[in-house]
């Protein structure tokens, strides 16, 4: 086994949960060899995991909190990616040498990630076919992610971006409510700003204008969908698998 800066982390005991957020692409005994190259950290609210530029060289796995993966424009602003909660895998791969990673990780809750050094993944993939056409799978998975994200908000202008969003963020993270589909997460006009590159001006224009429509309504802080149709029309919804659909 490679030595790495990770084995100064205790490592992750191999356990029979059930598998959550993109991790489900892989069979329970793919993951458990996948742990069992994986070690522990804790994470802080406000610490930053990596930037842009630093030495894509692990993927990490989220057990406990929450992670914003973001890109840093020419002006400064940060972008939104990504949300990972618990069960999500995330890392940036390259066939080529010297990796660095493309994006930023910047932690939003107080939790617990899982790390696998990528010098570790080779030799699993080496050994294990079947994990090996698992991880392709995976890594299908995210780049479709990030394309139809990119498509959104090119084809179909903010509007359809923020449509995209609002029901991206009702598949990860919606709750069913007598009015429709409550979003349990808390988040502000700025962070949705971020997610789709606008103004918090522009953002609370366009969610003004939903509710008028009688769209969405906001409910003891919350986020509520009434009428996910009417979203799905706006951006062009293709139906696209939840695993994918999602932040």
């Amino acid at each position: 086994m490679t030595t790495t800066t990770a084995s100064r982390t205790a490592r992750l005991p191999i356990t029979n949960e059930p598998l959550n957020g993109t991790a489900r692409f892989f069979s329970a005994d793919s993951f458990a060899k996948l742990q069992s190259v994986m070690y522990t950290k804790p994470i802080e609210k406000g610490s930053v995991l990596f930037w842009e530029g630093d030495p894509a060289d692990k993927l990490i796995f989220i057990r406990r909190g929450r992670v914003r993966i973001t890109k840093t424009s020419d002006s400064g602003r940060h972008i939104t990616l990504y949300l990972l909660q618990h069960g999500d895998l995330y890392g940036q791969l390259d066939p080529f040498q010297n990796q660095v990673h493309s994006f930023n990780a910047e932690v939003l809750e107080d939790g617990e990630i899982g790390m696998i050094q990528t010098a570790d993944l080779e030799v699993l993939l080496w050994q294990h076919g079947d994990l090996a056409i698992e991880f392709m799978k995976w890594m299908g998975l995210m780049h479709r992610m990030t394309q139809t994200k990119f498509r959104d908000l090119m084809l179909y202008g903010k509007s359809g971006a923020l449509c995209s969003l609002l029901i991206r963020l009702c598949n990860s993270n919606g709750t069913l409510d007598k009015d429709g589909t409550k979003i349990s997460l808390k988040i502000n006009h700025t962070e949705m700003a971020d997610m789709i590159g606008a103004t918090r001006e522009c953002v609370n224009r366009m969610l003004a204008d939903l509710r008028k429509e009688n769209v969405v309504a906001v409910k003891d802080g919350h986020l509520v969908v009434k009428d996910m149709d009417y979203l799905r029309g706006v951006c062009r919804c293709e139906n696209c698998p939840l695993e994918i659909c999602r932040m």
